[in-house]
């Protein structure tokens, strides 16, 4: 049996979580593989309310089903396997991550799950993506924590709490799939009347190139939220349930992955975004002051993504590098790898204005408000775009066969397709990113490379 995992008493150590509000998280749990004694569970943490819809036995049931049969896992070294169950007879749904680790030279196949009543699955299907990131992300530092045969139960406490914090505040402030657009900036009488024209225009826009990914910050909740649902109604419904809008009552944390998100400022009037959190973002941000009427966005898509994987990189290689528990704890880890420093003015001015959605802007404050025709309007407008970015890949693959030859002229295509104004191109390559995830990258990425070996070799001299 693993000298690391000691024989279990029959109670499983367990950490009881406070949360503000309602969980839809019955618990979240860490298992592993007993040569000896099969799947056993190491940890339960649960939310802490008065009433109990599983007991700990069934938590622990419920989390060895997760590695029954793993034990023939072949899988490559560092791979990890997302697992979804349903199991009706217990009216749960299980998100469970496999993975190898090595404990104290002891190597084992591992599960990192959350459980949830089965009556929460249409809540969790459009945040499957947020969580599975988070527990991946959470597992690949976790693994540098128990190889270097650190506390990881108190690791993975200190990361599994904000993800439950997470669910926690979705299920309370969590968009709804339909946004009616009388809650909206479009259904006023006129485009002055709450928002000035020029900074409508600017966010709805840089929200777009930045593929419907923005953060809304103020001091007013009220004006906070009404910008919240305006750029929502430019998602689909399943990532307006990816988003949240900001409490009244205390100011959220940025969480990655949301579309959009409402945060409030503090007393002093300031709200400081973490570097570390934006930088896991799967998509660039665009961020957007309600106060005093700004609009900033990160790079584009292909520089973000670049960015982050060195800047994920750098983060496990300094958690390597730590001595022991004592030098510095998980959840102050601080990037400082210095072959990688990042520009730390992360948001700048939105350089590409475009002509789509002055367009649009224009001709939907001539309709009639408090009537349905705004709505079609809206519903026409992106359905434009969609086939616009549909017409962008199927020309992308017939000019490249599919990927199989290099992307000779972006020029051609701006001209044939009508994209020769920058704003124009980046929303249109924006929505097309996310139909065809790498396509950005594909398209510029090669000129940014060089572009960053270029520098780096100037810097050199």
């Amino acid at each position: 049996m693993s000298s690391s995992c000691p024989p279990q008493s029959p109670a499983v150590a367990k950490t009881e979580i406070l949360l503000d509000g309602e969980s839809p998280l019955v618990a979240a749990t860490f298992a592993y593989w007993d040569n000896i004694l099969g799947p056993r569970v190491r940890h339960i943490w649960a939310p802490k309310n008065e009433q109990m819809l599983l007991s700990d036995g069934e938590i622990t049931f419920l989390a060895n089903h997760t590695l029954n049969g793993e034990i023939l896992r072949s899988a490559k070294s560092g791979a990890i396997d997302v697992k979804f169950f349903v199991l009706a007879e217990k009216g749960v749904i299980i998100v469970s991550l496999i993975f190898d680790g090595n404990m104290n030279g002891d190597r084992s196949t591992y599960a990192l799950s959350v459980i949830l009543p089965q009556s929460e699955l249409s809540f969790y299907l459009p945040l499957h993506r947020v969580c599975v990131d988070r527990l991946t992300h959470i597992i690949r530092k976790g693994r540098i924590w128990m190889y270097k045969g650190q506390s990881i139960i108190s690791f993975l406490t200190t990361e599994i709490t904000p993800v439950m914090e997470l669910f926690s505040s979705m299920k309370a402030y969590g968009v709804v799939e339909e946004v009616q657009i009388k809650e909206t900036v479009l259904n006023d009488d006129d485009i002055g009347d709450s928002c000035r024209e020029d900074f409508l225009h600017k966010a709805i826009s840089s929200h777009l190139q930045t593929c419907g990914c923005s953060v809304v910050i103020g001091s007013n909740p009220d004006k906070v939220n009404k910008m919240v649902r305006t750029l929502c109604l430019f998602l689909t419904p399943a990532e307006r349930q990816c988003s949240r809008l900001a409490n009244a009552n205390g100011s959220f944390r940025y969480d990655p992955g949301l579309f959009v998100q409402g945060l409030l400022k503090d007393a002093t009037g300031s709200f400081v975004l973490p570097f570390r959190q934006i930088m896991y973002a799967p998509y660039p941000t665009t961020h957007i002051d309600v106060d005093v009427n700004t609009v900033k966005q990160m790079a584009p898509c292909h520089e973000h993504i670049y960015n982050q994987q060195h800047y994920m990189t750098s983060e496990l290689i300094v958690l390597q590098k730590i001595a022991s528990e004592d030098d510095m704890i998980p959840d102050t880890v601080i990037h400082m790898d210095e072959s990688f420093t990042p520009n730390l003015n992360i948001f700048q001015d939105v350089m590409h204005r475009d002509t789509l959605v002055k367009s649009f802007l224009d001709q939907i404050f001539q309709l009639k408000s408090g009537l349905s025709l705004r709505s079609i309007f809206l519903a026409q407008f992106l359905l434009v775009l969609y086939r616009k970015a549909q017409t962008v890949i199927k020309y992308i693959e017939d000019e490249t066969q599919k990927g199989k030859k290099p992307f000779k002229s972006l020029r051609n295509l701006k001209t044939d397709l009508d994209l020769t104004v920058e704003g124009d191109l980046s929303i249109i390559m924006a929505l097309a990113e996310k139909l065809k995830p790498g396509l950005h990258s594909f398209i510029f990425g090669k000129s940014f490379y060089t572009s960053v070996q270029e520098r780096d070799v100037l810097m050199s001299l």
